[in-house]
């Protein structure tokens, strides 16, 4: 579908969901306001419930720079919060921003000039994940290496040109609006199912890798599986939704359970005495095997360790990742969503 031309530096209006975001939420608007984009630009922050000093952050900013502007996200769910920012924003082009996440100060430049050259309706360039402490900087090499998450174009340096998704996005308002916006009912991948109805409707969804995002992930591995869960369960929601539109990769890590655990439940039985070992049995031990040598492969090739601490903190950063996003799944698939949500952030 053909959206008119854009003006030379049209106005953008920034949004972001908040919720407990005080560690990296004035951080997040700095970037943004520091962007060298030399036309008109909002930002109007989505506060949902928060149970730390978000609130009293965002009200500070919010006196300080009339730029910066308050909507009320009483549903706490991304998708609500950025319907809400997006309904109170007045701007031709909205970028989705996140408090976890930092602009780099040419992101709005050149990302319009990416919505001007091919005339999409949304744009997205490449999260690069970072960390302060041994941790995060682990699930940071998670995030950024294809052993971890894998797939997507915005996860690696890939090459420029239509894409399923994007980053959070640089999107026409008029595409948002031809589509009815987030779907509020979906509490986790709500970008990808925005980017389907998008593309569904004949407008063109577009990665850029000259874009870059810094984004800093959860900090420990409890919080990892929480978020990673949560996701697996709603992708699987997805899968029953739409089916055949989601890449086969999706449904990777939810067999990867099934099968270690038929290897586990195989290993009890043949210690037991239950199944004899000079049989075929032992077969069933194959899956749990093969994925552990995977794992030692894969950190093996990942790189900026330093050390065997490392090491260790990124394999298991790996199977925290694949054993909760495919549980997760699993979950989604037999019982669908219901309230399973990201409570990492939630104080």
């Amino acid at each position: 579908m053909q959206l008119p031309p854009l003006p030379e530096r049209p106005a953008v209006s920034f949004v972001m969901p908040v919720l407990n975001e005080e560690g990296f939420l004035e951080s997040a608007v700095r970037t943004i306001l520091a962007q060298d984009y030399a036309g008109e630009k909002e930002i109007v922050l989505a506060l949902g419930p928060s149970t730390d000093a978000s609130d009293a952050i965002a009200e500070r900013l919010a006196a300080e720079d009339p730029r910066v502007r308050l909507v009320a996200n009483p549903e706490r769910d991304i998708p609500a919060g950025l319907n809400h920012a997006i309904a109170a924003s007045r701007h031709p082009v909205i970028i989705r921003v996140d408090a976890h996440s930092e602009l780099t100060p040419d992101y709005t430049r050149l990302g319009i000039a990416a919505l001007a050259r091919t005339g999409a309706a949304n744009v997205g360039g490449i999260m690069r994940a970072a960390g302060r402490g041994s941790v995060q900087r682990a699930i940071a090499r998670g995030y950024n290496s294809p052993f971890g998450l894998g797939g997507g174009a915005y996860h690696g340096d890939g090459v420029a040109g239509e894409a399923e998704s994007a980053y959070l996005g640089i999107f026409r308002r008029e595409a948002i609006e031809a589509v009815g916006g987030y779907d509020p009912t979906i509490l986790r991948g709500e970008d990808w199912e925005l980017n389907l109805r998008i593309r569904r409707a004949g407008f063109t969804v577009w990665f850029e890798p000259a874009l870059g995002v810094t984004y800093w992930p959860r900090a420990s591995l409890g919080d990892l599986a929480r978020q990673f869960f949560a996701t697996g369960t709603w992708r699987a929601v997805l899968v029953r939704r739409y089916g055949r539109a989601n890449p086969w990769r999706f449904f990777a890590p939810g067999a990867l359970v099934l099968g270690i655990a038929v290897s586990v439940i195989a290993l009890i039985l043949l210690v037991s005495g239950v199944l004899p070992w000079a049989s075929a049995w032992p077969i069933l031990l194959a899956p749990a095997a093969l994925y552990l040598l995977g794992i030692l492969f894969a950190v093996a090739r990942i790189p900026d360790q330093r050390g065997i601490t490392d090491r260790i903190l990124t394999g298991a950063t790996l199977i925290t990742m694949h054993l909760s996003w495919g549980a997760g799944f699993l979950r989604g698939i037999t019982l669908g969503g219901g309230r399973v949500v990201d409570r990492s952030r939630i104080g």
